[in-house]
């Protein structure tokens, strides 16, 4: 089952697009430029309000182990 999670490798600000790519299974890119297109049409606020409600609730993913 698929879980949508901060992700901690593909993160520009907080990892939440690439997170939400991750689990859309696209290019973190793609969303990104949606996510901006999205901030000038809507005059940032609530864009911006929702980006960061999705940081404060999305849970982390866990890095994978490494091998000690």
């Amino acid at each position: 089952m698929k879980r949508l999670t901060i992700s901690e490798t593909d993160k520009k600000l907080f990892g939440v697009c690439g997170g939400l790519a991750e689990y859309l299974e696209v290019d973190s890119t793609v969303v990104r430029v949606v996510t901006v297109v999205l901030a000038i049409a809507t005059a940032f606020i609530p864009v911006a309000a929702a980006y960061l409600f999705a940081w404060l609730i999305m849970p982390r993913k866990p890095l994978p182990p490494t091998g000690q």
